[in-house]
């Protein structure tokens, strides 16, 4: 876990910068593809973000949250999360008009938040995509309809990678972050 906290000084860096990084998801594989996975979904995208750029400001979140948060998706349970990129951070924090500072500063809301990204199992994306509602770690749930997840407020996230393993679970990509 403190191999994170170095991010929370340089997040307002990585706001000003993220916002000009065009998602790397869209055009080939996943990162990390081809290799059998060794890592837990925080190593994994802590790799895809040193390869990208891409989860800034997610890690930052997980640092940020309640420590149980980044507990479950380092330790041995199977999980699917739906990681929202830098840019669906960014677009989150000018719809609410925060700083990114006073979004990590609410624990209890960036905790609720994370959680209702993940959902229980190792769920790849033909069953992601063959389920109408999934169920999150929050106690809400998503509607899921061709690769668009809806959230309680009507609002939409389009997946736009898919498939990246862990070995405690699978990374889906998406363009907005849900709220619960």
């Amino acid at each position: 876990m403190n191999r994170f906290k170095v991010l929370l000084p340089v997040l307002a860096a990585v706001v000003l910068l993220a916002g000009s990084v065009a998602p790397a998801f869209a055009a080939g594989p996943p990162p990390f593809a081809g290799r059998p996975p060794k890592e837990t979904i925080v190593e994994v995208a802590s790799k895809v973000n040193e390869e990208t750029g891409e989860f800034s400001i997610l890690i930052a979140a997980l640092e940020a949250a309640d420590p149980v948060v980044l507990e479950t998706l380092d330790g041995n349970g199977q999980f699917t999360v739906f990681a929202p990129t830098d840019q669906a951070f960014l677009d989150l924090l000018d719809e609410l008009g925060l700083t990114a500072e006073q979004l990590l500063a609410e624990e209890e809301l960036v905790t609720e938040v994370l959680l209702y990204h993940v959902a229980p199992g190792r769920r790849n994306s033909k069953a992601v995509l063959g389920s109408s509602r999934i169920n999150t770690l929050q106690g809400g749930f998503l509607m899921q309809d061709g690769g668009v997840l809806t959230d309680n407020n009507g609002r939409t996230s389009k997946i736009i990678g898919t498939d990246v393993k862990a070995a405690n679970g699978i990374i889906h990509v998406i363009d907005t972050v849900v709220l619960p």
